[in-house]
């Protein structure tokens, strides 16, 4: 913990190579900034860490973050999606972050800093702001911690959290009130595991993670044999593996493999109420919205993007880089590189051509029966003239 004007310890190790020594030096500066009571930083040191341009006055000074349409003074926005440009020119936000190629049509009040990602240099500031602020640390004295269990250092045990028999928790690792980590479970350093959050027995986690609120690691995969009596249970005797920098959102569940491991690798990040099945395989730094479902035994590729409501059938390969729009339901394999919507899922452009065509299909199948009705009429008329007149 630190307080004040006092640095934090990181700005405190061994000087840094040469070539990152000015970088290290603004890092620093900007974080006993952010570690003061008033949390106060200005366009300029913004600027130096974000590698920006600054447009306006580099004395401007922010201690907050708000909405570009919410701006504020003191306030520190960003523009990156082009239909909030006309917030720019009225916002109260002291700095604004933007893009290199923006150019204004009007005066700005505000300071602006043109960065190579105006998203990602907020998200990098924002990330810093999160990691200034104190973390807890210490075992509560109503936490059930087994006396096998091993706690690292300055970790912090929430009331009626429960580490069972043999439990691994790291360094620096948060574990919030009514949290369970179950016998021989492995959490890494520097996780946060929010109030429900729970994982089953030798199940690992890596480092840097966050499970929200409600998210299980290590229930039992979805596997029952049928007979003539019902159904048996199989035994669920794998494991649930996350690696580093995985974050799992609220009420979402990885289940563990039947037999092997469900892995989940470095960097994916899934939104609230997804379900992960059994002896899935989930590809580095991939990312799902809300309610998409992954059947038992499918691989996932790197860098995929599921939208909202995605359904993925078991025992498939997906590959990597592909993205499937919302509520698009994949009943086969499909290969790596693709921009897919639908069910069976095709590509965007014929995909909405065909929707345009479906929402005319009432109208399209009345004039059909029209058609129909008077092309039969017309046989029928034929056919008696053909009778009438054989010649």
């Amino acid at each position: 913990m630190h307080t004040g004007n006092k640095k934090p310890p990181q700005c405190q190790k061994d000087k840094p190579k040469q070539g990152y020594m000015e970088k290290k030096s603004v890092l620093c500066g900007l974080k006993n900034h952010l570690t003061k009571q008033d949390m106060e930083f200005s366009a300029k040191q913004i600027a130096a860490f974000t590698g920006g341009e600054i447009v306006g006055d580099e004395n401007a000074t922010v201690h907050t973050f708000a909405k570009i349409e919410e701006g504020t003074p003191g306030a520190l926005s960003f523009l990156a999606n082009p239909k909030y440009t006309p917030y720019i020119y009225n916002t109260q936000s002291s700095i604004v972050l933007v893009n290199r190629d923006f150019t204004p049509e009007q005066e700005v009040k505000a300071t602006l800093i043109k960065v190579d990602n105006a998203y990602d240099s907020l998200a990098r500031l924002l990330s810093l702001y999160e990691q200034s602020k104190p973390r807890r640390q210490g075992i509560s004295p109503l936490a059930s911690v087994a006396a096998t269990a091993q706690i690292g250092r300055e970790a912090y045990i929430g009331p009626f959290a429960v580490i069972d028999e043999g439990a691994r928790i790291g360094d620096r690792t948060q574990v919030y009130p009514h949290c369970y980590v179950g016998s021989h479970a492995v959490v890494g350093d520097e996780c946060v595991l929010y109030s429900g959050a729970a994982i089953y027995h030798d199940c690992r986690v890596g480092n840097r993670c966050t499970l929200h609120s409600g998210s299980v690691v290590g229930a039992d995969g979805f596997g029952f044999a049928p007979t003539a009596d019902g159904y048996d249970k199989i035994p669920q005797i794998g494991i649930a593996i996350l690696e580093d920098d995985v974050e799992v959102g609220a009420n979402t569940c990885i289940d563990r493999a039947t037999m092997g491991a469900t892995v989940v690798h470095r960097g994916v990040k899934l939104d609230n109420l997804v379900q992960i099945a059994h002896n899935d395989e989930i590809g580095s730094h991939t990312v799902m919205a809300a309610q998409v479902g992954v059947a038992g035994s499918t691989k996932v590729g790197e860098w995929c993007m599921f939208g909202g409501q995605v359904g993925i059938a078991g025992h498939i390969q997906i590959g990597d880089r592909v993205s499937f729009g919302a509520q698009s339901g994949v009943p086969s394999s499909v290969k790596g590189g693709q921009r897919l919507i639908g069910t069976p899922p095709m590509e965007e452009k014929p995909y909405f051509k065909s929707q345009a065509i479906f929402r005319k299909l009432p109208d399209m199948y009345f004039e059909l029966n029209a058609l129909r009705k008077e092309l039969n009429e017309l046989k029928q008329q034929l056919t008696q003239k053909q009778t009438n007149d054989p010649c």
